[in-house]
């Protein structure tokens, strides 16, 4: 039986059909795009042939036809929720789902998206359209703060516009003494992307208040240290391998001492951040190397809670506490790398962190064989700590380039300098005892008839850096936490993404 219409209500198929709305269409564009003007005339046919369309234009309607329905898109609000990544982009809608979408120029796909025989006929077939805004570098984090679903946990803390952000975070202590970059959402999400790790994964607890951390609390702490998304992971591992039992990051921050973590670098990873390893490696002015070892101090301070003059006991303190990160000269190739030294295969890339003090200069100029080098760098290493006390502390040797050309140019490597250093570093215990030269301080009676070693066998590092002239070399003294070694310990881990 017919029915009004023609329709056959017996017909479920053919009465749902009818029902339905005729599709919608959505272009986006930007006058910035050789291909967008392309198109503008096509998009007119569109509109034209009877099809409801909205036109997004990102920057500037003025290249657009007049027919057009336009949208103002220039905040990208709409781009973002599209999920526009290349524009122009044409989008089929129906009952306001999307059924359909082509991104450039593509006479074929036009013509499918459409229905529409023969349009663009006078075009080429294809042209690739350009970046949509709403992806450019920085933007998709500001986007996704203002109109998305950020996923950020922390709380928030809302400053009035009348408020300078960086005194925001002076007065609520969140800063080393230095100027902090605010933490915004959308730096917090530009910063979690250098890493594949989930934002709300923990890293572990950090000491004094053993507090959780997260990843996203780690990436916090490197946007207000001044860190480039890609050092996230230097930053994640080196917070990792502080955390382990051995390294004892407790007692070095609760310490009346002077030490901090002091971060090294090793592999391909520190020469595609642009860390420095060479020519003033131990100081100012290298992005990565400043920010990395910051981002670290900021954690345990603003996660753990080792603020100075609280749980920070340290007597003097040491300008480490704000940062003391740099990588390793590995452009020797006879060298052996710290980390490969340490059990990590070569080529890797890994972080090595050490409680360490200040830097301590040596001065030779007039040494010209290992042998004599070799001497000179033991009576200084010998004042780590003190003269007269061995086995208390660890150290790091970094040999500078002029001072290390001694040694490779007679063929000693990294095992046996480290060989001749210890050797020639043993005292006689009747030199070092408590009260020997009429000094107090000193080993115990019981080891004056032993000849006692300055450090533990593992107790000293060697690590290349700095500049290419002169002929110095310095020492990084350690944690006196660590006399017995088994309380502090150098860790070393691999970098993951």
């Amino acid at each position: 039986m017919a029915s009004s219409g023609g329709i056959d209500r017996h017909c479920p198929s053919t009465a749902r059909i009818a029902t339905l709305p005729p599709p919608r269409f959505v272009a986006v564009v930007k006058d910035e795009c050789d291909t967008c003007h392309l198109v503008a005339p096509i998009l007119a046919q569109i509109a034209a042939a009877g099809r409801p369309l909205d036109v997004y234009w990102q920057d500037d309607d003025a290249f657009l036809p007049d027919s057009l329905v336009t949208v103002d898109d220039h905040e990208l609000a709409h781009s973002f929720r599209l999920d526009i990544v290349t524009v122009p982009t044409l989008i089929r809608l129906e009952s306001q789902r999307e059924t359909g979408r082509t991104e450039g120029w593509d006479a074929v796909a036009w013509r499918t998206l459409t229905g529409l025989e023969g349009l663009g006929e006078e075009l080429p077939p294809h042209r690739p359209g350009c970046g949509s805004r709403s992806v450019e570098p920085g933007v998709a984090e500001v986007l996704r703060a203002r109109y998305g679903e950020t996923g950020i946990r922390a709380r928030e803390v809302v400053v009035g516009d009348a408020v300078d952000p960086v005194e925001a975070c002076f007065d609520r202590g969140w800063t080393d003494g230095l100027p902090v970059v605010p933490p915004t959402p959308e730096r917090i999400l530009r910063m979690l992307a250098g890493t594949r790790r989930d934002p709300h994964a923990t890293v572990g607890r950090i000491p004094p208040d053993m507090a959780p951390c997260t990843v996203e609390k780690v990436a916090i702490n490197a946007v207000m240290a001044g860190c480039r998304p890609e050092y996230l992971p230097v930053v994640l591992t080196a917070l990792e391998a502080a955390l382990d039992p051995r390294f004892t990051l407790h007692g070095v921050t609760c310490s009346t001492c002077f030490s901090s973590p002091v971060v090294i670098v090793n592999g391909p990873i520190a020469k595609r951040l642009g860390m420095n390893s060479g020519m003033n490696a131990l100081g100012q002015g290298n992005r990565a190397n400043a920010t990395i070892g910051r981002a670290l101090n900021l954690v345990v301070r603003n996660v753990g809670g080792g603020r100075p003059g609280e749980i920070d006991r340290a007597t003097l303190g040491t300008p480490g506490k704000y940062t003391f990160c740099f990588a390793e000269d590995e452009s020797d190739d006879d060298w052996t790398p710290l980390a490969v030294a340490r059990g990590f295969p070569p080529g890797s890339s890994a972080v090595t962190v050490f409680a360490g003090d200040g830097v301590q200069g040596i001065w030779d100029q007039k040494a010209r064989t290992p042998a004599e080098l070799t001497v000179s760098l033991a009576m200084a290493l010998s004042a780590v700590g003190h003269p007269k006390l061995c086995q208390w502390v660890q150290a790091i040797l970094v040999l500078s380039p002029e001072h290390y050309a001694i040694y490779r140019e007679a063929g000693w490597g990294r095992d046996r300098i480290t060989t001749g250093l210890h050797e020639a570093l043993s005292r006689p215990g009747t030199d070092v005892m408590a009260g020997a030269g009429g000094v107090a301080e000193g080993m115990p009676w019981s080891r004056r008839g032993e000849e006692v070693p300055k450090f533990h066998p593992d107790g000293l590092l060697l690590v290349r850096a700095g500049g290419p002239a002169g002929l110095m070399s310095a020492i990084l003294s350690g944690w006196p936490g660590g006399r017995d070694y088994e309380e502090s310990q150098p860790i070393t881990r691999e970098i993951s993404s």
